[in-house]
């Protein structure tokens, strides 16, 4: 089941279980659709993964499976695709 990280790795932006900016890898790495497309050019920096929108958990099945709470960033952020 995905854990559905609350925020990008980079700018940590807050991305709760219903957005639709959420993007991530098949580790489930996850990141904002900016950060995703603008800085990464669509690749994890983690590991080398394609960015895909993330989905999303249907409200009802929220309270029984809820979006995990634990934060993940970079301290350095994320560096310009080249």
């Amino acid at each position: 089941m995905l854990q559905l990280r609350p925020n990008c790795e980079c700018c940590d932006k807050d991305l709760p279980p219903e957005s639709t900016q959420a993007r991530i890898c098949s580790f489930e790495c996850t990141f904002c659709e900016s950060c995703a497309m603008d800085t990464l050019a669509g690749k994890c920096p983690n590991c080398g993964g394609e960015l895909l929108t993330r989905p999303r958990r249907p409200p009802s099945k929220l309270a029984k499976f809820p979006a995990s709470t634990d934060r993940i960033v970079k301290p350095q952020g994320c560096h310009q695709a080249v």
